[in-house]
């Protein structure tokens, strides 16, 4: 039987990162996982242990709306076909078996997948999947990608969503990233602020032993697919990135993403693991950039976040903070190479300069009513031009990163310093705008298209005031413009190339002059992972899944992939 519980208020405001419990507490007859609950040890031969970054305590909370989430997208809850911008390969199915747009991209038919059942033992089908869909709509803190179609169930297999316009551009958000919930459980649940403690999925994993220190994910046996051959998923808090190292050469975790000394020599030094690197996420300082929204301090000047863009010098902190594993970054946040092609011929500086120009930064400060003083630190109204960046405890190429940048700026004549907290109040700090800078990388959209970096990141839609949680666009960017040019781009047939890069051209001049994320470098995404212990990891050659353990759902389709050898 299954018993559902609500406790708390609800509140009006879109649930912020680190919210005190709020909601709601789930107890179901759920598949039991053999989860041991140490901290550390590789475990079993069939637990796989992971190490995604995550210092301090986790605060648990599975609702797979909220940003203060800390798992269960792939693994507990499932999309209708994964999609991935890894490569161009066909969806994979999921949830759902096929689906078909009309001519004019204005309805989309999809075939679900039969016979799956929710981990409480009840039926998944088209309900489920209206439900959700309309959950979505309905609410605007979720609705990041501005979905607005009318979803209507044919049969219990098979759903159609017709939109007002042209939506090719919302294929993959729909169909590879929209995470089904039941609604037999979820129609009471205020998906904005209730806090999901024992969540019911169809998923290939369940929530097993949950501690503050280590949580674990246990093979769901019923799964549709078939039981994963990894019976175990433990993820650990440990300190830092330096922790994760010493548990790499201890042999006590089997997954993680993130620097290693001699990164470029893991096989050797770290027997029995491997590495790979994928250029992916376009690093960056976000600020808190635009006044009217509530945003305070010297970043919302664009002349200063200019400033600080020409301060950089990208080569050095490539290889102090990065080991040189980060590559060239575009200020129009194409992702270079793959993405080149689109960015506007109207841009002179298509690539962020590897040096830093203090002629260039003078220039600008000078030109908006900067003066430099005898400490050789800029001023304005005598406010000297110091400025803080959030980071995670335990971030140590962030954090070097952020020491590197210190130095460059003063030489610039711009204070900067770190401030380093837990991952749960810097998310906190990002999502309600309480924050000048943060380092933080900009994920790619669903798929490999500049659209969705844009959509989620530049739309208005996706911001709000100083105060109140901002879905996606934490700098708080708000031009007119670019929301139309989004506006045209979804309802524009991908194959009108021509359409499509005018809208691209008014977004890059938008962001290149006005820089609400300043661009540093694209991140060179490493991944160490023990292949003594288990095959099927994704590979150059092979790369079905973006290869981060952070990364979700593509790190429920490596679990998925992988056989333990039994070492």
């Amino acid at each position: 039987m299954f018993l559902r519980t609500a406790r708390g208020r609800r509140a009006s405001l879109a649930l912020a990162a680190g919210a005190a419990a709020l909601g709601l507490a789930l107890t179901a007859c759920a598949p039991s996982g053999g989860a041991s609950g140490s901290n550390g040890g590789s475990g079993s031969a069939d637990t796989l242990v992971a190490y995604t970054g995550q210092s301090g305590d986790y605060q648990i909370n599975f609702n797979p709306f909220s940003p203060s989430k800390i798992g269960g997208l792939g693994t507990i809850y499932e999309s209708l076909f994964f999609v991935t911008n890894a490569n161009t390969n066909d969806y994979v199915p999921l949830l759902a078996t096929e689906y078909a747009w009309n001519e004019d991209g204005t309805q989309l038919d999809i075939t679900l997948r039969d016979g799956v059942t929710w981990t409480d033992g009840e039926a998944f089908d088209a309900d489920d999947v209206v439900f959700t869909f309309e959950l979505i709509r309905d609410n605007p803190a979720l609705n990041t990608g501005g979905f607005n179609g009318e979803v209507t169930k044919v049969d219990a297999t098979h759903v159609s969503i017709a939109f007002p316009e042209p939506a090719f551009v919302t294929g993959p958000e729909v169909l590879g990233k929209t995470f089904i919930v039941p609604e037999h459980l979820w129609d009471d649940v205020d998906p904005t602020t209730d806090v999901m403690a024992e969540p019911v999925g169809t998923g290939p994993y369940v929530l097993g032993e949950f501690k503050p220190q280590a949580f674990t994910l246990s093979a769901n046996e019923d799964y549709w697919g078939g039981a994963p051959a990894v019976k175990n998923v433990r993820y650990l808090s440990l300190s830092g990135n330096t922790a994760g190292a010493d548990a790499l050469a201890a042999g006590t975790i089997d997954w993680q993403t993130g620097p290693v000394p001699d990164i470029e020599n893991v096989s050797e030094n770290y027997p029995g693991y491997e590495a790979i690197t994928v250029p992916m996420n376009q690093m960056a300082l976000l600020s808190c950039s635009n006044a009217d929204l509530g945003c305070e301090g010297p970043q919302t000047d664009p002349a200063v976040r200019q400033a600080i863009y020409y301060a950089m010098d990208r080569d050095q902190l490539n290889t102090l903070a990065f080991q040189g594993t980060a590559s060239e970054m575009s200020p129009t946040f194409a992702l270079l190479p793959a993405q080149e092609q689109f960015i506007s011929a109207e841009i002179d500086e298509k690539v962020a300069p590897a040096k830093a120009d203090l002629d260039k930064v003078d220039e600008i400060l000078t030109g908006a009513g900067y003066e430099k003083g005898s400490d050789g630190i800029y001023a304005k109204d005598g406010v000297k031009l110091e400025l803080t960046v959030e980071v995670v405890t335990g971030w140590t190429d962030y954090i070097t990163a952020i020491d590197t940048m210190s130095q460059q700026l003063k030489a610039a004549g711009i204070g900067l310093s770190a401030s380093q907290s837990s991952w749960n109040e810097w998310t906190d700090k990002k999502s309600k705008g309480t924050y000048q800078l943060a380092i933080d990388s900009l994920g790619q959209g669903a798929v490999s298209d500049p659209y969705y970096l844009y959509n989620n990141f530049l739309s208005s839609a996706n911001t709000a005031e100083v105060g109140q949680a901002a879905p996606v666009n934490v700098a708080r960017f708000s031009d007119p413009a670019v929301d139309e040019a989004l506006a045209v781009l979804k309802r524009t047939n991908p194959d009108d190339t021509a359409t499509r890069q005018e809208q691209f051209d008014v977004i890059q001049a938008a962001i290149v002059e006005d820089m609400p994320y300043i661009p540093i470098l694209t991140g060179g995404t490493t991944s160490e992972y023990n292949v003594e212990k288990f095959s099927g990891w994704p590979t150059e050659d092979d790369l079905y899944a973006f290869p981060a353990v952070w990364a979700s759902p593509d790190n429920a389709e490596v679990f998925k992939a992988l056989e333990p050898t039994g070492k």
